[in-house]
C-alpha cells in the first residue's frame, strides 16, 4: 500500500518581477530590427512567383525602418533537414501510421506512404542524424546572432490540388514530400514560426510567407507579421461562401 504524506511548508512570499515589455523583445535597443530573407539554397527548388513574394515581403519592411538583407544558412546546405527529420522520427512514426491506416491503405496520402516505405533507422544512422540536427541548430543560432527574424516561403509553390504526388518546380520534378523543405527545419530545431498570406499567383492562388524567430522570440515574429499584415494587399481578400 502506498502512503501519501502531505507536509506544510512555511515559505516566504516571492516578489515576482514584472513581465518584460513586448517592445523590449521585439528589437534590440541599440539598432533597428534586422530581418533576413531566403528561398535557398537548402530548401530545394522554389517557384519564381513564390520567391518574388518572399522578397517583396522582406522589402516591404524597409518602410518601417527595418534593416533587410538577403541571407543564407550554410548548415542547411550541408544537411537536408527533411532527410534528418525522417531518420530521426521514422522508427516512432511508422508504427503509428500502420495503426492509423489499417484497412484504409488505398486512402493514404503521399506523406504517410513515404514514411512507411523508408527503411528502419539503424543506431549509427540515428546518431548521425542527431549530430546533423545539432549542426542545423548551430547554423540557425549563428544566424540569429546577427538577425532578429527570417522570412522564407512556406510552400515552394502556390496553393495546389490535393493528392498530387509530383510537382515540377522551376524546371525540376520533385516528390510531394519536398514541399516541406522550408518548414521541416523548424521541426528539427524547435524554432518558432508563423505563416501568413502575402501574395497571389497569376492563377489567383494564395502564396504564403513564413516568419521564423529565434528560440522563445515569439513576440518578435508576431510583431513582424503585424507589420506585414498592415501593408499587405491581400489582407482584405476573403472567399465568397
Amino acid at each position: 500500500m502506498c502512503k501519501i504524506i502531505v507536509t506544510e511548508v512555511n515559505a516566504k512570499p516571492v516578489k515576482m518581477k514584472p513581465p518584460t515589455e513586448p517592445s523590449k523583445l521585439i528589437s534590440r535597443p541599440d539598432r533597428p530590427l534586422r530581418v533576413g530573407w531566403m528561398v535557398g539554397p537548402g530548401f530545394g527548388p522554389v517557384d519564381r512567383e513564390v520567391a518574388a513574394t518572399v522578397k517583396a515581403a522582406a522589402e516591404a519592411l524597409k518602410g518601417f525602418g527595418v534593416h533587410v538583407e538577403q541571407v543564407g544558412i550554410p548548415a542547411l546546405e550541408r544537411d537536408f533537414a527533411l532527410d534528418v527529420f525522417n531518420r530521426l522520427h521514422v522508427m516512432e512514426m511508422k508504427p503509428a501510421f500502420r495503426d492509423a491506416t489499417a484497412g484504409d491503405k488505398d486512402q493514404m496520402y503521399k506523406m504517410a506512404k513515404t514514411m512507411l516505405s523508408l527503411p528502419d533507422t539503424s543506431m549509427g544512422d540515428f546518431i548521425e542524424a542527431e549530430q546533423a540536427a545539432e549542426r542545423i541548430r548551430d547554423g540557425y543560432a549563428e544566424y540569429f546572432r546577427g538577425f532578429d527574424a527570417l522570412i522564407t516561403h512556406v510552400l515552394p509553390i502556390p496553393a495546389h490540388k490535393h493528392g498530387v504526388e509530383e510537382f515540377v518546380i522551376d524546371g525540376q520534378t520533385v516528390d510531394a514530400t519536398y514541399l516541406q523543405g522550408a518548414t521541416v527545419p523548424l521541426n528539427v530545431t524547435g524554432l518558432p514560426g508563423i505563416s501568413m498570406r502575402f501574395g497571389t499567383s497569376k492563377e489567383g492562388l494564395p502564396i504564403n510567407v513564413q516568419i521564423v524567430g529565434s528560440w522563445l522570440a515569439e513576440t518578435t515574429i508576431l510583431h513582424v507579421a503585424s507589420l506585414l499584415e498592415s501593408i499587405s494587399v491581400v489582407r482584405t481578400l476573403h472567399p465568397n461562401l
